[in-house]
């Protein structure tokens, strides 16, 4: 796949099957485990990191003042946690 295009969960494990060898349906089995192993390791505060790919972890968010964009009114936005990746230098070289 090449260009602006985006890859699809089922392409992706098309992909994978013809990369390892390994079947659809076990690719498919072994790629929900890896985001259930990650959303898990998240969620109890702890960071994964795969050296030469990358490191996914927990975002705290600041508590902040926004506003509505129709009214203009200033509006509180809570504090948040999102989950963050970011790439390692290997995988970065590798993309170039």
């Amino acid at each position: 796949m090449q260009g602006e295009s985006t890859m699809n969960k089922t392409e992706l494990i098309t992909v994978m099957a013809e990369t390892s060898g390994l079947s659809k349906k076990d690719c498919d089995a072994a790629l929900a485990a890896f985001i259930a192993t990650i959303e898990t390791a998240l969620k109890s505060g702890d960071k994964v990191q795969l050296v030469g790919f990358g490191s996914f972890e927990v975002k705290e968010r600041a508590a902040r003042t926004g506003r509505n964009p129709r009214t203009k009114e200033p509006v509180e936005i809570p504090a948040s946690k999102a989950p963050a990746f970011k790439a390692g230098q290997a995988f970065k070289e590798a993309i170039q």
